[in-house]
């Protein structure tokens, strides 16, 4: 039996969403195995002078719980 599980992440670039997005799952695989999909939940940004400073993606996470045995 597999079980998932999902965590809830926030990435951020000060270039794009997208770029948020793909920092999100990179620093997630860092310390995170046997990810499975990721799921993205809204995009935000920090705003400033009514320019962007920074994209941020919040993102949800799942990945494939691994039993020791």
């Amino acid at each position: 039996m597999v079980v998932i599980k999902i965590v809830e992440v926030i990435g951020s670039s000060p270039k794009s969403w997208e770029d948020a997005t793909k920092n999100a799952l990179e620093e997630t695989a860092d310390t995170i195995r046997n990810i499975k999909s990721i799921d993205v939940e809204r995009f935000t940004a920090k705003v400033e002078k009514n320019k962007i400073l920074e994209y941020r993606a919040v993102v949800r996470i799942a990945f494939a719980v691994q039993r020791e045995k």
